[in-house]
């Protein structure tokens, strides 16, 4: 496939029609997925990063703040693509990270199973074009390929991450060559070939080629941005230039004051930082620390931009064709930012050392690895504590933001409880197309856990109920405003504790000592949620997401 694909767009103007929509007419719908964004690093959630383009969405939307995925990524994929939780639908843990006793056990294959009925397939059959580019994540094989799960068209990466470049470096030295599949065959990187562009390019083929047979879209347009490693194109490599060299603190109070003046903070909020003291505070760095800590943090900053420019490539198509003010528009981060070390992956001390130049001047350029750290994903998930990998609102609360016709008052702000197993029963609703129920396609599968966001959309409240999460043994439940969590020393106390999200949205305050009749009620909704979904408990043996250091130091 050759990366410029696009000289039918100088024909766009020629194609555009002015047909109105009718009023019946199936709502195209549009995800676009961000990997590993931080909560506060949009502008329109509070950042310093220039994201007008998906500012763009929020102004004419509604953004939700209590929007929430699971602590990484491939098994909140598993629920965005299912309605269920991902220990039903094939990703009680991640497929690299399976342990010994969740090994051959149902709802632990590491890919999608066929016990869920995926949204592709379901839209497909309802009449939908589906397309999905960019990261996968949810199978290796071409039998577990976009192509085997409902998309008619796909070019995607299988693993959790790569390379942003064409030479096809993996992030894992066990697995250390990224494959791409398109329609399910295995294919190499173009020449020229740069993550964001590409799939970008890509998802607009497929939506213009597909117009011919009159059918809606479904569009997965699944950037692997901002994920490391950190690389951008030459030209955008010093956007940013500066711009992070007061500090992690100061940066975090610049978001924090933003925050509260938009409305998506109390007033009161102040960040929960439970790592401060036991890393390295910004004065205590040494100055080539400094510029290494600062350097990361711009180039993070242009992934972020760079991504969103290319958001503003597929918003002027929408507005070219026609098709802007029929298609659903939800955007949102897969978990809470990366603060953990890439190096901690089985494999990788050895196998980056010898295969990357990290050095200042090579950052961000083709051949070098780097992340930007647990004190800058600090900064990104404020004011919450932790981030990807773990069941505090750090590693689970994203942003997210719906644009769509159905939206009662635009420019709005919600703070209604969501779940990324919401946006499968929320599209079939809109288009009119039943939840799959007891076989779908002559097999059994399990029924839709999500409930339609059709409130949120219409300005109303959501229904209580009570969500779980569990990921690595560490494990949460939310409802209504409360929230009890289970975490491992050090990241917790291995003993339930309670929060009101209402009155602390930072878990900053236990109050399983005061509300011990709450927290049993909670206790019992986990002990269903655990029944319903086959939750296994045993012990993990993890070094990545269990052992975070800068430097020198580490948080024990």
């Amino acid at each position: 496939m050759n990366i410029r694909r696009l000289s039918w767009a100088l024909c766009l103007s020629a194609l555009v029609g002015t047909a109105v929509q009718a009023e019946d007419k199936q709502p195209n719908f549009l995800i676009i997925l961000a990997d590993d964004l931080g909560y506060s690093d949009i502008t329109s959630f509070g950042g310093e990063i220039n994201t007008p383009n998906i500012d763009s969405l929020a102004s004419e939307g509604v953004r939700l703040t209590n929007f929430h995925a699971a602590p990484t990524c491939s098994p909140t994929r598993s629920m965005l693509m299912s309605g269920t939780d991902s220990h039903m639908a094939g990703l009680g843990n991640m497929g690299e990270l399976i342990q010994p006793f969740q090994r051959n056990q149902p709802g632990y294959e590491g890919y999608l199973n066929e016990r869920v009925a995926s949204l592709a397939e379901v839209l497909r059959d309802g009449g939908y074009n589906t397309y999905t580019v960019g990261k996968w994540h949810l199978g290796r094989t071409e039998e577990t390929s976009p192509a085997a799960r409902g998309f008619d068209r796909s070019y995607i990466l299988v693993q959790g991450g790569a390379s942003h470049f064409d030479d096809q470096f993996a992030i894992i030295g066990n697995d250390p060559k990224a494959i791409y599949r398109e329609n399910g065959k295995q294919v190499s990187a173009p020449e020229g070939f740069f993550s964001s562009q590409f799939y970008t390019d890509t998802m607009l083929e497929y939506i213009e080629q597909g117009r011919s047979n009159g059918k809606p879209f479904f569009a997965l347009l699944s950037y692997t941005a901002p994920h490391w490693p950190l690389h951008v194109p030459d030209e955008w490599l010093d956007k940013y230039e500066g711009r992070y060299a007061a500090g992690y603190e100061a940066i975090r109070q610049e978001r924090l004051a933003r925050m509260k003046e938009m409305g998506l903070l109390p007033a009161n909020v102040e960040a929960n930082v439970p790592m401060d003291g036991a890393l390295p505070s910004w004065d205590q760095l040494t100055d080539e620390q400094k510029r290494r800590e600062a350097r990361s943090m711009e180039l993070y900053a242009s992934m972020v931009d760079n991504m969103d420019h290319h958001i503003g490539r597929v918003i002027d198509y929408l507005k070219k064709t026609g098709e802007y003010d029929n298609t659903f528009i939800l955007f949102f981060s897969d978990n809470g930012a990366d603060g953990n070390n890439p190096e901690d992956l089985p494999g990788n001390d050895v196998w980056m050392k010898e295969n990357f130049d990290n050095s200042l001047e090579n950052m961000g350029r083709r051949g070098s690895y780097i992340a930007y750290g647990p004190q800058w994903a600090q900064v990104s998930t404020a004011p919450f504590p932790f981030f990807k990998g773990l069941t505090s609102q750090g590693g689970i609360q994203v942003p997210a933001i719906i644009r769509a016709p159905q939206v009662s008052q635009p420019g709005t702000i919600t703070h209604e409880v969501a779940h990324v197993m919401d946006v499968m029963p929320t599209f079939l609703e809109l288009a009119g197309i039943e939840q799959p129920s007891g076989t779908y396609n002559g097999r059994e599968v399990a029924s839709i856990e999500g409930i339609s966001m059709r409130p949120i959309l219409e300005g109303k409240a959501m229904p209580e109920r009570a969500i779980g999460w569990e990921l690595f043994g560490r494990k949460a439940l939310r409802k209504g405003d409360w929230k009890i969590t289970n975490m491992n020393p050090p990241y917790g106390t291995a003993q339930w504790q309670l929060y009101n999200l209402a009155e602390d949205p930072t878990e900053s305050r236990d109050l399983a000592a005061q509300h011990p009749e709450k927290l049993a009620e909670l206790l019992k909704d986990w002990e269903a949620y655990v029944a319903r979904n086959n939750v296994l408990m045993g012990e993990f043996d993890l070094r990545y997401g269990f052992d975070t250091c800068l430097y020198d130091r580490c948080f024990k």
